[in-house]
């Protein structure tokens, strides 16, 4: 089927095929990663540049609030996930494009908070961002660990990582919406382990 001369058809093939071929096992140790960290009671950040700030941002929502206990306001006994989108606020990155450079605009708002055992996620579909991989340095320098979705050859984030996924692709839009089904298997996964976790506590009895 084509749509004003575009073959929508093949372009929807093309996001089957590269989906098919998205390694879960890499998927799997991302989210291992991300809820050892929610139990050490560390933090996740996540960053990344035009459709990939809005990634950021997305997954940021889902992991905060859609992993919480329902109903319990944070008063169940089971902690929420801390997570941060360094994308999320305009004056702050301003300030430091304007100020410093554009290239610090993640790296420098990481520096107020990260610590040792945190967990800083990358979001870049050609893995060649500057602003990510200053990002990624400041985390690894810090003893943070470093995970992150791409696509290409990875880029010179894939050095970067701890534990990264590189999207089987060229396309960069097929490669944005490989990395959004990713961020909801991430997020998928992680909000099944800390609701069981809930679950679990829930029903241990307290120690006399």
């Amino acid at each position: 089927m084509k749509l004003g001369g575009f073959n929508f058809s093949g372009y929807l093939d093309g996001v089957k095929e590269v989906l098919d071929r998205l390694p879960l096992e890499r998927v799997e140790r991302i989210c291992d990663i991300i809820y050892q960290a929610y139990l050490d009671d560390q933090t996740l950040f996540i960053f990344g540049n035009g459709g990939s700030a809005a990634l950021a941002s997305h997954l940021a929502c889902d992991l905060g609030k859609g992993t919480r206990n329902p109903g319990s306001l944070g008063m169940s006994g089971v902690k929420r996930l801390k997570v941060i989108s360094l994308t999320d606020s305009v004056p702050m990155i301003t300030a430091w494009a304007n100020d410093s450079s554009y290239e610090d605009v993640f790296a420098e708002q990481m520096v107020n908070f990260i610590q040792a055992g945190d967990v800083a996620f990358g979001i870049s579909a050609s893995g060649n961002s500057p602003n990510v991989l200053k990002a990624l340095e400041l985390a690894k320098r810090a003893g943070a660990t470093t995970v992150g979705i791409t696509g290409f050859q990875g880029g010179k984030m894939n050095a970067l990582l701890d534990w990264g996924i590189v999207v089987p692709s060229d396309n960069m839009q097929q490669i944005e919406d490989a990395h959004l089904v990713l961020a909801h298997t991430i997020f998928l996964d992680l909000r099944q382990r800390i609701r069981a976790l809930a679950a679990e506590k829930k029903h241990t009895p307290a120690t006399p």
